[in-house]
């Protein structure tokens, strides 16, 4: 009789651990599960200050850049300074893929006819530019506006100089 209580005694022990690590197992199986749910939730809240940061210096690099470029009095051929400004864009404009829309103008004076035809050649020169230095060709609209949309009103040499611009945006 001692042998069967002894028994008794010893399969009740073997069963209450036995219960006792399940339910240790299921607590650990319930940590393990809210330790992997808290770390993807940081891994997701980093990738996302990762983006917003990344997204703040492109807006700041671009910020940096020029992107209206003058010409002289009736000529589409790119300065010294604007090539060097458009060296810069190139560069930034590599590193994405955001497309680009190149307007250009002219100021007053010539025909409505012509002046169109100048914004555009202006306006092409900077496009050609810019794919000869890595920027796709699909990536670039052309426009001109001729002398139709001035920043500058009047008639004299200043107001005329801040018109004959190719502007990218």
């Amino acid at each position: 009789m001692n042998t069967n209580k002894l028994l008794i005694a010893f399969f009740s022990c073997a069963l209450m651990v036995g219960c006792a690590s399940n339910q240790t197992d299921d607590s650990d199986q319930a940590a393990a599960a809210k330790a992997a749910a808290e770390q993807q939730a940081a891994a997701e809240a980093a990738a996302k200050a990762k983006a917003a940061a990344e997204a703040k210096a492109k807006a700041e690099a671009m910020a940096k850049l020029k992107n209206v470029f003058y010409f002289e009095f009736d000529q589409a051929t790119l300065s010294a300074d604007t090539r060097a400004d458009l060296d810069a864009q190139a560069a930034f404009l590599k590193g994405s893929n955001s497309k680009i829309r190149l307007e250009g103008h002219a100021d007053e004076r010539g025909t409505r006819d012509y002046n169109m035809a100048l914004g555009e050649r202006r306006a092409n020169a900077v496009a050609n530019y810019l794919i000869v230095n890595g920027v796709e060709r699909y990536r670039i609209e052309v426009i001109s506006y001729g002398e139709e949309r001035p920043v500058a009103s009047g008639s004299n040499a200043a107001a005329y100089a801040k018109n004959r611009r190719v502007e990218l945006k």
